[in-house]
């Protein structure tokens, strides 16, 4: 898959899914996979968005993450899509609807066929929406597929939805509304090795900039390191009190690992399941304690998603 961040015009004739992808949730897996199976048709398979959110740019201040830029573009090339174009919001939103249109989807990328969700919106100012898309394909004969809205209890499945079940720690739906599990890649840094002294060595990650963040606390997670091996884990969002520290971290330790030390090499961490919030001990023992306590717990959690997937 090839990225670019910005417009190039296109050698043949493409399939454009349309939208901003904040988490690639399910909803949006169908917009993508459609655009994706067009490849069987001759077309070149294109995921047209930005490298930021047009909500954020819009408002002023940033909307948290859903996903890391790296997940998203590995997602998108394990679904097929073979060019996606990060551009830059700001340049483009004073285009008219009908320039976008022309100028980017007709005269640049060639397109032969569209794809986007119920409530996609474009142009300047939002102008256009799915009816006045559908009408520019139609004078331009381009195959246009809107994808309805995708639903969980009644609710639409929707990055605001997700966000707001992140922020409450019910990191079991949010997963289900992805399609994925919430969480990152990250370098393994040096910690003070106190869990080491506690007989749980953790993983130490700095948590990637704008990412969500889930209430402070202890979550089962799932940890593949480079090997592709996996093991459950038990991770700790939050600034450890027990021991003063201050800043955001994400501590992972695996009780089933018995490996050596992988500082400086790369794990990817994903949460399953929320355990208990975040507390300072009034002891090392009675952290050690509740840890090995959370590891009984997070194999648990870990086994039945494992079981189930």
């Amino acid at each position: 898959m090839q990225t670019f961040f910005h417009l190039s015009t296109e050698q043949q004739h493409t399939a454009v899914a349309l939208g901003f992808f904040d988490g690639l949730h399910r909803g949006h897996r169908k917009v993508l996979q459609a655009a994706a199976r067009q490849a069987n048709n001759g077309l070149l398979p294109v995921c047209f968005t930005f490298s930021e959110s047009p909500k954020s740019v819009l408002r002023g201040e940033a909307l948290p993450a859903l996903m890391t830029r790296e997940d998203k573009l590995h997602a998108l090339a394990q679904m097929g899509i073979a060019h996606v174009y990060l551009t830059d919001f700001r340049a483009m939103m004073h285009l008219s609807a009908r320039a976008f249109f022309t100028d980017i989807l007709l005269e640049q990328l060639h397109v032969r066929a569209l794809f986007c969700g119920f409530n996609y919106r474009f142009g300047k100012n939002a102008e256009g929406d799915v009816r006045l898309l559908q009408r520019l394909c139609v004078e331009n004969g381009v195959l246009l597929t809107v994808v309805p809205p995708e639903t969980d209890g009644g609710e639409v499945v929707c990055s605001t939805l997700i966000r707001r079940l992140i922020d409450a720690g019910d990191i079991r739906r949010a997963n289900r509304l992805l399609g994925s599990r919430f969480g990152m890649c990250a370098t393994v840094r040096h910690g003070k090795r106190i869990g080491r002294q506690l007989g749980t060595p953790t993983l130490n990650q700095t948590p990637a900039k704008g990412l969500a963040v889930p209430p402070y606390g202890v979550y089962a997670s799932v940890v593949t390191l480079e090997d592709g091996i996996s093991y459950c884990g038990v991770t700790n969002i939050g600034v450890k009190p027990t021991v003063g520290g201050t800043a955001l971290l994400w501590e992972t330790w695996m009780p089933d690992y018995a490996g050596g030390e992988i500082y400086g090499e790369t794990a990817d961490v994903r949460l399953l399941d929320f355990i208990r919030p975040e507390r300072k001990f009034d002891s090392l023992d009675a952290l050690k304690g509740e840890i090995l306590r959370n590891g009984e717990q997070a194999k648990g959690i870990y086994q039945c998603v494992m079981r189930n997937a």
